[in-house]
C-alpha cells in the first residue's frame, strides 16, 4: 500500500508543477486575454487513460475538464502511429473533439523518464482571434462552425523536436492578429519546459515505479472518496429544467433539462427532454457538456481532489441531435451559456436531493462584449475582448459572491487602465449593479455593471444570454436580475433585437455601449433574513430602498444622507417584525 506521506507530498508536487506552467504562461504571453483574463489552463495527465493527475489552480475549470477527453484522443492518435517519440507535441482547436470553440487552442506533449512515456502534459489558451466572421469569433449571428474560424485537427506542430514551420505560416495566415497568435503560440510551447523539468526532480527523488504507483493511487482515492459521498446522498431521481433564451439566430427559448438519479455510490445525468442543436452558435459538444456536469459537481463537493477518478463514478445520457451533443458543422462560439445553464440545471435538480448543500443559479452568461478595429495612434490592428463579471448563487451556508469570474471559465475582465491604453475607448464606469442579487435569507452575490465610449472608429459585437430567463432562487428565495445590453449610437439608445446578441456594430467617435450581468439566485425566505444583513446590504449599495422595504420587509427608521451622494440608513427592529410577520401572514392566506 502507498505510504499516505509521500501519496501527499507528490500530490502537492504536481499541483505545485501545473501551478508553475499555469503561471509562466500567463507572464508570458502576448494576448492580454491570456496575460490579463487569465484565460488558459495546464494540466498533467495519465499516459495510458489520459485522466487527469494534476491540474494549475490559475486556470479555467473548464480547460481542465474537457482537456482529458483531448489527450485521450491524442493518445490514441499518437499510438496509431507507434506511440509517442521525444520531442512531439501536438496541436488542434477541434471544437467536437476537445470541446469549447474554435478560440481555444490546446497543445499536448509526452513526458518522458528513463527512455519512457511516464505522463502526458497539457496546455490550452484562448487566442484572440481565429479568422472568422466576427473579430475575435464571438459571433451570434453564426450558424456553421467555418463561419466561426480555421478549425485545427489534432496534428503535430513539432516532430521528434522538429517544428512545423508550415503549419505555423498557415495558422499566421488566417487569424486577424499573427503577431500576438505567435507569441502566445510560443509562450504555451514553452510551459512544457516547465512542466518537464519539474516532473524529472520528481523522478530523480522517487524514482519511477513510485511515482508511478502514486499516480494510480492518486485516481483511485479521489474515485473511492467521490463513491463515499454520493452513497450519503438519498437514493431517488432529481429533475430540472431551465431555458437559453435564443441561439442568436431564431428567437425561440430552447430548453436544458436534465434528471439526476442517484442510486447507492452512482450517480447518472440524463438530459433527455433538452432541445435540439440550435442554429446560431449557442451548441457545444458532449465532451463539454460532460465536462460542465464535473465543474458544477466540483462546486458541490469541493474538497474532493480533482482527477480522473472523481468522475468515474458518474454516466450520462446525452441525446444525440440536441445542442448539448453538437456535431460538425454546427458552430459552437457561444458555448459557454449553454455550459452556464448545464451547470445551473445541475444545481437544480442537487438542490431538491441536498438543498442545504447545493447553490442557487449563478449569473449564467459570460455576456461578452468584443471590440475590433485600427488603432488611430498606432495603426495597429487589435481585438478586445470583456467577458462579464457576475453574482452567484447563495447557499445555505453564505450569500452568493459578489462580483464573480464565471464559474466555468474564471476568466477575469481585463484592467481598465490597460484596456484603455490598448483600445480607443473609455470607460465612463465600471461598479456593482444593485438590487440585482435574488432576494433570501442568504442573498444572491450582486453582478456589476460597466459603460465605455468608443473616441475612434470601431466595430462592436455583444454574444450573450439570461435577459429572458433570470438566475433562479432556490428553498424559497428570489430570481436575480437578468442581463441586460443598450447600445448607444448617433446619439440614440437601442436595445439588441435579442437583447443581449448583437453582431458588427459599426462604432464612431461616441458612440458607447451598457451592459449589466445578473447576479445570483437567493436562497431561503428572504422575509427571514437577518435585520443586521439587510441593514448592512442597504448602506454598501446591494439592494435599494424599495427592495429592502418590499421584498425584506424591513422598516426604516432613519435615513442620513452623506458625503457623495450616499445615504446611510438605520432600520426600526420592532416594526419590521412586525411588517414581516403581516407580510407572511398574507402570503399564506394569499
Amino acid at each position: 500500500m502507498m505510504d499516505p506521506v509521500t501519496l501527499a507530498v507528490v500530490r502537492g508536487s504536481l499541483e505545485q508543477i501545473a501551478d508553475e506552467m499555469d503561471l509562466h504562461l500567463i507572464h508570458a504571453a502576448m494576448s492580454p486575454i491570456i496575460s490579463e483574463t487569465n484565460d488558459c489552463a495546464n494540466g498533467i495527465f495519465h499516459p495510458t487513460t489520459g485522466e487527469t493527475i494534476a491540474q494549475g489552480r490559475y486556470g479555467l475549470p473548464v480547460f481542465l475538464a474537457y482537456m482529458q477527453f483531448t489527450v485521450q484522443k491524442v493518445i490514441e492518435l499518437a499510438n496509431a502511429e507507434g506511440g509517442f517519440k521525444p520531442g512531439d507535441m501536438w496541436i488542434m482547436n477541434d471544437t467536437y473533439i476537445g470541446g469549447s470553440h474554435l478560440q481555444d487552442v490546446q497543445l499536448i506533449a509526452p513526458v518522458f523518464a528513463g527512455g519512457e512515456l511516464f505522463a502526458v502534459m497539457a496546455t490550452t489558451g484562448h487566442w484572440m482571434d481565429m479568422g472568422g466572421n466576427v473579430p475575435g469569433g464571438w459571433g451570434p449571428k453564426a450558424t456553421e462552425i467555418h463561419q466561426e474560424g480555421i478549425i485545427i485537427p489534432p496534428i503535430k506542430l513539432y516532430e521528434e523536436g522538429k517544428l512545423n514551420t508550415a503549419l505555423v505560416s498557415f495558422i499566421r495566415a488566417n487569424v486577424r492578429l499573427p503577431a500576438e497568435i505567435s507569441g502566445d503560440l510560443a509562450a504555451m510551447s514553452n510551459v512544457f519546459s516547465v512542466g518537464n523539468r519539474g516532473i524529472e526532480a520528481l523522478v530523480k527523488k522517487y524514482g519511477r515505479e513510485v511515482l508511478s504507483e502514486c499516480l494510480n493511487e492518486m485516481i483511485a482515492y479521489s474515485e473511492r472518496q467521490m463513491r463515499s459521498y454520493i452513497a450519503d446522498l438519498p437514493d431517488g431521481s432529481y429533475s430540472f429544467e431551465d431555458w437559453i433564451d435564443n441561439d442568436g439566430i431564431v428567437d425561440k427559448p430552447i430548453p436544458v433539462r436534465l434528471t439526476i438519479t442517484i442510486t447507492g455510490e452512482q450517480m447518472h445525468f440524463d438530459f433527455t427532454g433538452t432541445g435540439p442543436k440550435a442554429r446560431g452558435p449557442q451548441n457545444m459538444s458532449r465532451n463539454t457538456t460532460l465536462s460542465s456536469c464535473y465543474v458544477a459537481i466540483k462546486h458541490i463537493f469541493p474538497d474532493v481532489p480533482v482527477n480522473g477518478g472523481t468522475f468515474r463514478p458518474i454516466t450520462f445520457d446525452v441525446p444525440a441531435g440536441s445542442l448539448l451533443a453538437a456535431e460538425y458543422p454546427s458552430p459552437c462560439g457561444g458555448y459557454l451559456d449553454p455550459m452556464g445553464r448545464v451547470i445551473d440545471v445541475v444545481f437544480g435538480a442537487m438542490a431538491q436531493a441536498i438543498p442545504e448543500k447545493a447553490p442557487a443559479a449563478f449569473f449564467g452568461t459570460i455576456g461578452v462584449v468584443a471590440i475590433s478595429g485600427t488603432h488611430p495612434r498606432s495603426g495597429s490592428y487589435f481585438v478586445g475582448v470583456f467577458p462579464y463579471p457576475g453574482g452567484y448563487g447563495a447557499t445555505k451556508a453564505s450569500d452568493g459572491l459578489v462580483n464573480g469570474t464565471p464559474p466555468q471559465s474564471m476568466a477575469n475582465f481585463m484592467s481598465l487602465e490597460m484596456s484603455e491604453h490598448r483600445f480607443p475607448i473609455r470607460f465612463d464606469y465600471f461598479r456593482l449593479r444593485e438590487d440585482s442579487g435574488g432576494a433570501g435569507w442568504h442573498r444572491g452575490g450582486c453582478g456589476t455593471e460597466y459603460g465605455f465610449t468608443a473616441w475612434s472608429e470601431c466595430n462592436v459585437s455583444s454574444l450573450g444570454d439570461r435577459a429572458d430567463h433570470a438566475p433562479f432562487g432556490i428553498v424559497g428565495g428570489g430570481p436575480a436580475a437578468p442581463n441586460k445590453v443598450e447600445f448607444v449610437t448617433h446619439g440614440k439608445s437601442w436595445i439588441p433585437e435579442l437583447r443581449s446578441k448583437q453582431d458588427n456594430v459599426e462604432f464612431v467617435a461616441g458612440d458607447a455601449i451598457r451592459a449589466a450581468s445578473p447576479g445570483g439566485g437567493g436562497y431561503g425566505n428572504p422575509l427571514e433574513r437577518d435585520l443586521a444583513a439587510v441593514e448592512l446590504d442597504l448602506n454598501r449599495g446591494y439592494i435599494s430602498r424599495a427592495t429592502a422595504e418590499q421584498q425584506y420587509g424591513v422598516v426604516i427608521a432613519q435615513v442620513r444622507p452623506l458625503t457623495a451622494g450616499h445615504t446611510r440608513y438605520q432600520l426600526d427592529a420592532s416594526a419590521s417584525a412586525a411588517r414581516r410577520a403581516q407580510l407572511a401572514a398574507d402570503t399564506r392566506v394569499a
